[in-house]
């Protein structure tokens, strides 16, 4: 008997280009006073190292400093799980967005009732975000 893990991801498909999600998920970002902390493109990589990759991914870390400050100031294991991220990429011609929510992601490592509170916020945030990029 296969098990399937329970997903608390948040995933939208895109009318959009590869290019063009990746260009409104960073003013996205910005627009929603966050901001982009680093950006990995995992398919550039892989075709770079000789490998035959033909779909685009690429990572978008994002942080509001304030609440990281918030957060890691109340319990620093949250760092293990912080810059929240999300991935945009390709799959057989369509584009994607993609989240684990920081609510998600809290539940690891901590039940701290007022973080579940930051969480929950930064959550809608996120949402808003990945909604206006699409």
């Amino acid at each position: 008997m296969q098990h399937s893990a329970p997903t608390a991801a948040v995933v939208r498909e895109s009318n959009k280009s590869f290019e063009q999600l990746c260009s409104d998920l960073e003013a996205s970002v910005r627009r929603h006073s966050y901001g982009v902390l680093h950006q990995g493109n995992t398919g550039d990589t892989l075709r770079s190292k000789g490998i035959a990759f033909t779909e685009q991914v690429k990572q978008f870390d994002i942080c509001n400093p304030q609440v990281a400050s918030r957060v890691l100031s109340t319990d620093m294991r949250l760092g293990m799980v912080m810059p929240c991220r999300m991935t945009v990429w390709t799959n057989q011609g369509k584009t994607h967005i993609g989240m684990v929510p920081p609510t998600a992601m809290l539940a690891l490592i901590s039940h701290d009732t007022a973080l579940t509170q930051v969480a929950s916020a930064v959550d809608a945030d996120l949402q808003a975000i990945l909604d206006d990029a699409v």
